[in-house]
């Protein structure tokens, strides 16, 4: 959409919808709320968001007040025109943002949400996704059959702007002069049958239940009756229907469940309840609040890295900043929640920030608490910690590698697949172990069918040793960050340093021994055909049923994260892994036996050619030419039934 130059803009300007926002208009109007009355709850919280911007821009130039210093939102009903008017003296907004705030869905996307919708719709699930998305303000149309909005952005020599739309794909811009009010209103022309919300007492219910909280006031204009019985009139004045108080302020006894997850949904714009609410002061020579909360489900945008992340700040009980990602390291960026310190000064910024003492006090403090709750949650609502670990356990998980403070009591959380449980803990693992394992066993791959079918592990299964299935791609790095846990040591089944001797007979070495002796001869012979692909060629004490298998050297990553790195467009080095050769295998025993024939022995070549695609393809790697491989697999066969025929 091309926009008219703001400078010369001064008409009318008729715009249409972001492209999929009709689709939305339609989805939020007919479905998405159960309960309409939540437009006023969406549109308190952004009344409420713009003060806070105000407030926190205000803290280094106050002249952004203006002669308007009173931060409030004020509710309107008119009975008489049908109108519910909300009011606030925020940060307002200029030209091209009424445009992107108001015509398109709020940065996130509306194709996300469309998608997202769709999933929850498949899945039989709610369809209850504003906030998460950044769509609320279009909850107006869940009771108006028109919106206009007025708005006029703080500093000076500012034009004021009228946005006026009836949700039929279209929306106009103009200039407002008539407005001169910092702040922005919203006038809701109501549907005939959503006139009743215009009662005092019924706007006071919904305050009350959903916005109770919120820490500017919010008044309503209510009609009184004012004078002595043969003098009396009626007259307008302004009443405040909330308290405002710093729920985070409160002491945890005096909190509903309800204040606190009405709360949690306005800091987290989610409409679902938290899963855990973290409270708690901290009292000394640094003193602060917080209340932490758990989201129950992963946000769409969890793995964005320009998603911001972090918790409001407050000093005070005033918001320096709206996300501090100072306050929380990168594996916890789905807390939401607030920390309000008394020791900070009002005009912190960022920079001090990162080098405040404070403040990593408050990090400190943040983790722990976050951690600890998580641990109680494992240890006595399972299932609930079984819901978090599905949305969150691939981020929290990212601690391992970064955190090493933490590392032990993160290594107790991590949750994974194995060949013996479907959610299991290192903890639970080390319990099933036998005395004589010293050793905590694991595989990485793309997949649970990929690692399980794996010929890496069949010698461990064999054995009935546990062995863990590591399907994240941060397992690779999360898994260097803890070598061992409880004492037992952490061993990729996939590597070539795999050490399977320690329960082994002299008899059983003496084999071995034997088999790499017997089988030099052929193992020379594939490194010739393979030297541009693998390392080395030996004999394997890791395989029971398969010929072969392709093993991680020495400081290697396994093959599934190099695909995943190159995908990503790394430019990583050539790897050469390690083939292994099952020495009791028919397969590389009829090889074995084809190689000391002279008048046989070039068929060799292609078997080996054959068997290095199959050890591929048996790892979930993609082979390099795939009608080669099918022209050779086609003749092999054709060479094998020759043979059995002539027999």
């Amino acid at each position: 959409m091309t926009e008219p130059n703001q400078e010369t803009d001064t008409t009318t300007s008729e715009h249409p919808f972001q492209a999929e926002v009709n689709q939305v208009l339609d989805i939020v109007i007919n479905s998405l709320y159960s309960h309409r009355e939540v437009f006023l709850r969406e549109l308190i919280s952004n009344s409420a968001d713009a003060l806070d911007k105000i407030r926190f821009q205000a803290v280094t130039d106050e002249s952004l007040l203006g002669s308007e210093k009173d931060l409030e939102i004020q509710l309107v009903p008119d009975k008489s025109a049908g109108t519910l008017t909300i009011i606030d003296t925020g940060i307002g907004m200029t030209r091209d943002e009424v445009i992107q705030n108001l015509g398109t869905i709020a940065h996130s996307g509306s194709k996300g949400f469309l998608a997202a919708l769709k999933e929850k719709e498949q899945g039989g699930e709610s369809v209850d996704l504003i906030g998460q998305f950044g769509v609320g303000f279009y909850a107006s149309f869940l009771v108006a059959d028109k919106v206009l909005v007025r708005t006029l952005a703080a500093g000076d020599d500012q034009t004021a702007w009228r946005w006026e739309s009836e949700a039929k794909g279209t929306f106009h811009v103009e200039p407002a002069p008539e407005w001169t009010t910092r702040g922005t209103e919203v006038k809701l022309f109501l549907k005939d049958d959503q006139k009743d919300v215009l009662e005092e007492y019924q706007i006071r219910q919904l305050v009350q239940r959903y916005s109770d909280f919120v820490s500017w006031p919010i008044l309503l204009e209510v009609e009184r009756e004012e004078g002595e019985d043969d003098d009396k009139k009626t007259v307008k004045k302004d009443e405040r229907i909330n308290n405002a108080s710093a729920l985070w302020r409160r002491p945890r006894r005096e909190i509903t469940d309800e204040e606190y997850e009405e709360f949690y949904k306005h800091v987290s714009r989610d409409r679902e309840p938290p899963l855990d609410t973290i409270h708690f002061t901290i009292e000394g020579t640094t003193s602060y609040t917080g209340l932490i909360y758990l989201p129950k489900k992963a946000p769409f945008d969890l793995f964005d890295q320009d998603k911001k992340r972090g918790v409001r700040l407050y000093v005070k009980r005033v918001m320096i900043m709206e996300d501090c990602e100072d306050l929380v390291p990168e594996y916890l960026r789905f807390l939401r929640g607030v920390i309000d310190s008394d020791d900070l000064p009002l005009n912190v910024s960022r920079e001090l920030l990162q080098e405040d003492r404070i403040v990593r006090s408050i990090k400190k403090t943040i983790v722990t608490k976050t951690l600890g709750a998580l641990e109680f949650m494992a240890k006595e609502r399972a299932d609930d910690y079984a819901a978090f670990w599905d949305g969150f356990g691939v981020v929290l998980k990212e601690g391992l590698h970064f955190d090493f403070e933490n590392k032990e009591t993160l290594a107790k959380l991590v949750r994974y697949r194995s060949s013996k449980s479907d959610f299991t803990s290192l903890t639970d693992y080390v319990d099933r172990m036998s005395e004589d394992q010293d050793t905590i066993y694991y595989a990485i791959g793309q997949n649970r069918q990929t690692v399980e079918g794996s010929p890496h592990i069949e010698a461990l299964k064999k054995k009935d040793i546990e062995v863990l299935y590591m399907t994240d791609p941060i397992d690779e790095w999360a898994v260097q960050g803890l070598d061992e846990f409880d004492g037992k040591k952490l061993a990729s089944a996939m590597k070539s340093d795999l050490d399977l001797d320690k329960d082994r007979t002299d008899e059983q070495k003496a084999e071995d021994d034997a088999n790499q002796e017997r089988l030099e001869d052929l193992s020379e012979r594939a490194q010739k055909v393979l030297e541009d692909r693998v390392s080395e060629v030996r004999v394997s004490r890791r395989l029971d049923e398969s010929p072969c298998c392709l093993v991680v050297p020495d400081g290697g990553v396994h093959a599934h994260i190099e695909r995943m790195l190159r995908a990503q467009g790394q430019d990583l080095p050539a790897q050469k892994r390690i083939l292994e050769l099952n020495p009791t295998h028919p397969v590389i025993e009829r090889l074995h036996l084809l190689n000391a024939n002279p008048s046989e022995s070039d068929k060799v070549e292609n078997w080996f050619e054959l068997l290095y695609d199959q050890a591929l393809l048996a790892e979930g790697s993609p082979i390099a030419d795939p009608p080669r491989f099918a022209k050779r697999m086609s003749d092999l066969m054709t060479q094998a039934l020759e043979s059995e025929e002539e027999a």
